[in-house]
């Protein structure tokens, strides 16, 4: 029998693990930790149970692994604040990339809710150590362009918190928004109106002049 080449495996593995990554966030967020199962995950995978857990041997490892992905996607989305040159490209770039998470991926922020309002038991060394350093970094940034003058002296702490309860309500509560969007989930021009209030509202409201805010691009499709 002919041996499968490395390359072909390696390609297999990524394919298999991306869905089974991609059930899993979305079974983790509507049974929670405790409540999945890695049978259920499997069969929406369309995977047999035993190749799941050759990938993921535990249901804590396939846990882990999904909160990890996506909590290394909201750090990414972060790179725009080294390099904007002020608050109006750099706030607003960030939403954009927020806003798109959200759209993209979100059962993943629905997990990574889940498991901060259940006291993170699985992430807080994440929390006090990655995501502390991080956000000190984005503060100090912000923090510049409020010597700058390019801002109103608004807490940076606050201003991030409420960004990403901004941004993360259009995932953590995807049913609420469509149910008041007549039934439908948000379409892709709706999409676009989402993030250019959002940028607006928050923009205006830090001290960012109009002129900078209508010269902003409306994001990434």
């Amino acid at each position: 029998m002919a041996q499968r080449d490395p390359k072909s495996k390696k390609i297999i593995r990524q394919q298999n693990e991306t869905l089974i990554l991609r059930a899993a966030e979305k079974v983790f967020a509507e049974a929670g930790f405790g409540g999945a199962k890695m049978q259920v995950i499997a069969d929406l995978a369309g995977l047999p149970k035993a190749n799941l857990h050759y990938y993921f041997p535990t249901k804590e490892t396939l846990y882990r692994r999904v909160v990890e992905e996506i909590f290394h996607i909201w750090l990414d989305a972060a790179a725009v604040f080294e390099a904007s040159s002020g608050p109006a490209e750099g706030i607003g770039a960030y939403i954009d990339a927020k806003m798109e998470i959200s759209r993209r991926h979100p059962a993943g922020s629905k997990v990574w809710a889940a498991e901060v309002m259940h006291g993170a038991p699985v992430i807080q060394e994440w929390l006090e150590t990655t995501l502390d350093t991080w956000t000190n970094g984005r503060i100090e940034v912000i923090e510049g362009w409020i010597r700058q003058g390019r801002m109103d002296p608004i807490s940076p702490r606050h201003l991030l918190y409420m960004i990403w309860a901004t941004t993360q309500h259009y995932a953590d509560f995807d049913h609420q928004v469509t149910a008041l969007n007549g039934g439908r989930a948000l379409n892709d021009a709706e999409w676009t109106d989402a993030k250019a209030a959002v940028k607006r509202i928050v923009l205006k409201g830090i001290g960012v002049s109009s002129a900078e805010i209508a010269a902003l691009p409306d994001g990434p499709d």
